[in-house]
């Protein structure tokens, strides 16, 4: 009887294609990056590339979610909110995890592939704010709003949140010599997230008591 061949893990393959295209997504862009160059630098083929994601668009669209998932995933976030029942402890998990991974000494490519995104939006935007943004973003409004005391869909709740999470995105992508050259006092990540969280609960605290509040539908005459 002749000898089976093995199988290919086809999750193997498909995490390995993912990374390959998302480092070379991040150096070069998607508009530069051929399918021809990916398929060379992954050692596979186009029908494999055809075959997990359906073409260039669908791994690319593939490439931005899990960018997405490298500065927060929805499962760390929903970790996150579980440590405590009290909103405040909830954004300063949050806030704490992010000025961290910002202190990275090298980025994960995802964090470039998503700055190229915003800098220059692709037909790809729409599907990662449907299936990376959205769910985070109404996470957050969530526990942004419990500590507001207003609606998470109250227009203060949106615009705090963007002022939230903002600064924690800046200092991600900043250059590393800031905190060498420029802003020593930046090396010191447990001072810094501390401070980024005594701004951002002053912030929200200021914001909240400027607020109005929700109105509330008038009564319609009796007849």
């Amino acid at each position: 009887m002749a000898t089976r061949t093995p199988r290919t893990d086809g999750n193997t393959t498909r995490l390995h294609i993912l990374e390959t295209a998302g480092r070379l997504f991040a150096e070069q862009g998607f508009a530069e990056s051929t399918s021809k160059e990916i398929c060379t630098r992954a050692g596979t083929n186009m029908a494999a590339i055809n075959y997990h994601f359906g073409g260039r668009d669908g791994l690319y669209e593939a490439v931005l979610v899990e960018a997405h998932k490298q500065l927060v995933s929805l499962d760390e976030l929903m970790a996150l909110s579980l440590e405590s029942t009290d909103p405040r402890q909830k954004l300063r998990a949050f806030l704490t995890h992010m000025v961290e991974m910002s202190a990275q000494p090298k980025a994960p490519w995802g964090f470039r592939v998503v700055l190229r995104e915003a800098l220059s939006p692709s037909p790809a935007m729409p599907a990662l704010i449907q299936r990376a943004v959205l769910p985070k973003a109404k996470l957050l409004r969530g526990i942004v709003g419990e500590i507001m005391g207003l609606p998470d869909d109250h227009p203060s709740v949106q615009r705090s949140l963007l002022l939230t999470v903002l600064p924690c995105l800046v200092m991600t992508v900043a250059p590393k010599d800031l905190s060498s050259k420029v802003l020593p006092a930046l090396k010191d990540t447990k001072a810094l997230a501390d401070e980024v969280v005594r701004y951002v609960l002053a912030g929200l605290d200021a914001v909240a008591k400027a607020a109005e509040p929700p109105a509330v539908p008038k009564a319609g005459k009796r007849r």
